[in-house]
């Protein structure tokens, strides 16, 4: 006897399944989570990591390492919390255990011992919000002017300020990437924008753009 099979049976099978709870599995896969989230931030990671190791071949490695190791840490994201700052925090920790090792010239020292009353008058963001003068005048200088002036920066000032008025992280975001005291955090945008203002001062005397002046020391 041959088989039949009865098409309204198989519709109400169908009618059965939940297909919410179907698209809740499928979106909580992690590879399928971690690429519809994760992989849009890859061009802003390419281009700190070009500011922090100076090299094509080196950044493009260090984002992919980057990428590797947030995958593997992905159960560990909580989700709602900034995506992108976590991704730079492992970006920049990647960087400093293995790429800062690597590079060729000195590096440049740090001003961890700066203390918060050496900050006096500086022109800086809020911990959340307003953009400073150098981010606005950033946005008026051609991007090969800012990246030569950005590259002449030692290293924890350069990052300090590509994080802030670059990428517009707030202190508390920049001092979890950087895994330092907010207090340094601080020190480091106030002495970084200061060193920005000086090298783009003379390019914006010369076309009329208006960068805030460096303040005398007291």
């Amino acid at each position: 006897m041959i088989a039949t099979v009865d098409p309204n049976s198989e519709w109400d099978e169908l009618a059965d399944v939940d297909w919410r709870v179907m698209e809740d599995q499928a979106a909580a896969d992690p590879r399928t989570q971690f690429e519809e989230q994760a992989l849009p931030f890859m061009d802003q990671l390419y281009a700190a990591a070009m500011r922090m190791t100076r090299n094509p071949a080196d950044a493009a490695d260090l984002v992919q390492e980057t990428f590797v190791k947030a995958f593997a840490a992905w159960a560990s994201f909580t989700q709602g919390t900034n995506l992108k700052a976590w991704l730079y925090r492992i970006l920049t920790n990647t960087y400093i255990n293995t790429y800062r090792k690597k590079q060729r010239e000195p590096y440049q020292g740090t001003i961890d011992d700066l203390e918060d009353w050496q900050l006096g008058g500086a022109e800086s963001t809020t911990a959340t919000s307003s953009r400073s003068a150098e981010a606005e005048a950033i946005d008026r200088m051609p991007a090969s002017i800012v990246k030569d002036a950005l590259q002449s920066i030692p290293e924890d000032f350069r990052l300090a300020v590509y994080f802030a008025d670059v990428e517009g992280f707030a202190y508390q975001e920049i001092a979890d990437i950087m895994k330092t005291p907010i207090g340094t955090v601080m020190s480091r945008l106030h002495r970084g924008r200061r060193m920005l203002r000086d090298l783009l001062a003379d390019y914006a005397r010369e076309r009329g753009i208006d960068v805030p002046a460096t303040r005398s020391a007291k």
